[in-house]
């Protein structure tokens, strides 16, 4: 197939669709005998990136594949197309999620550990529910507590190919920041991001640093949850 009705296949096909697309669902658009392989779909990809480096939305590749997106600078404009207001949720909800974020897989015990307090049902139920966490299987103690990991939805959601793209400690405390990235992402994904206030999470921030400082990053057993 010629190379530009290629990439003018593949622009239309991630426009059109409705969730992100994989390499592996671009290739099924074409018969057998013409379907290009992984290493060309990955140039036309690449070459796309390059032709909307400079426009007001661009492709980004999330945890579920490509998708075609606003891009973030113009939000403060674009953002006036959605009239309701971005849920609000509550400390121990986004301390909970954060610690689950970057501590997976983790139970709710080592959770209410670190936090000092207990996690409510309803806050476990409502990640769940968004879609957010999940049960990635059982501590082999007595009891066999869930250990909750998050979801591929979560990094579509907050705009992540994989977790290690998740920002550092230091860069969340960045907070009225996040704040505004955080609210037009969920304009344009018409769900519910977290909309973090104010030094909202510092001192969980602080515990968790502590703890993956002296425990160490391991990046590598993160991504196997998704395997």
């Amino acid at each position: 197939m010629d190379a530009e009705i290629l990439k003018k296949v593949i622009e239309g096909a991630v426009f059109a669709s409705g969730q992100p697309l994989t390499i592996e669902q671009m290739g099924f658009l074409f018969d057998e005998a013409e379907r290009p392989d992984t290493a060309t779909l990955r140039n036309v990809l690449d070459a796309l990136m390059q032709d909307y480096q400079d426009r007001g939305i661009e492709l980004k590749e999330v945890a579920s594949g490509f998708r075609f997106q606003v891009r973030q600078e113009t939000g403060p404009w674009v953002s006036r197309l959605w009239d309701e207001k971005p849920s609000r949720y509550s400390r121990a909800l986004l301390e909970t999620l954060a610690l689950i974020a970057y501590r997976q897989p983790i139970t709710r015990s080592e959770i209410e550990e670190i936090r000092g307090v207990s996690v409510s049902s309803h806050i476990i139920k409502t990640l769940i529910e968004r879609d957010w966490i999940r049960v990635a299987g059982h501590r082999d103690v007595p009891g066999r507590p869930a250990l909750f990991a998050t979801t591929r939805d979560f990094l579509d959601n907050f705009n992540l190919k994989n977790l290690a793209e998740l920002p550092s400690l230091s860069e969340i405390r960045d907070l009225d920041r996040i704040n505004e990235e955080l609210q037009f992402l969920e304009a344009q994904a018409g769900g519910e991001i977290l909309p973090l206030e104010e030094e909202q999470l510092a001192t969980v921030m602080e515990e968790l640093e502590a703890d993956i400082q002296r425990e160490g990053a391991d990046d590598a057993r993160k991504d196997e949850i998704y395997e």
